[in-house]
């Protein structure tokens, strides 16, 4: 199953003004994310990302990727430093 907020995310990196030639740390892109969703919202940078795989495809298939691998990279390594969850009771 696709996770749709890891997609939501990658939408809002690709949409924002940071550039995979910075190699922008993982503080960067969660800024990046976070401010994008601030000024478009979800369902405007899906739009954005439409528009630029229409004008210019060729471009867009390699920043999607870039915003894909970074995005899980930040984010994977945010919840592998989370605090390990305890099984619910209701299922033990």
């Amino acid at each position: 199953m696709p996770n749709v907020l890891a997609a939501a995310r990658a939408e809002a990196l690709f949409v924002s003004s940071v550039q995979s030639s910075e190699t922008p740390e993982a503080a960067a892109v969660r800024r990046a994310v976070a401010e994008t969703f601030a000024r478009l919202g979800p369902r405007g940078c899906a739009a954005c990302v439409a528009g630029e795989f229409g004008d210019h495809p060729e471009v867009a298939v390699a920043r999607m990727r870039w915003a894909i691998a970074t995005v899980n990279a930040v984010y994977s390594r945010r919840r592998a430093m989370a605090a390990p969850r305890t099984a619910c009771a209701a299922h033990s």
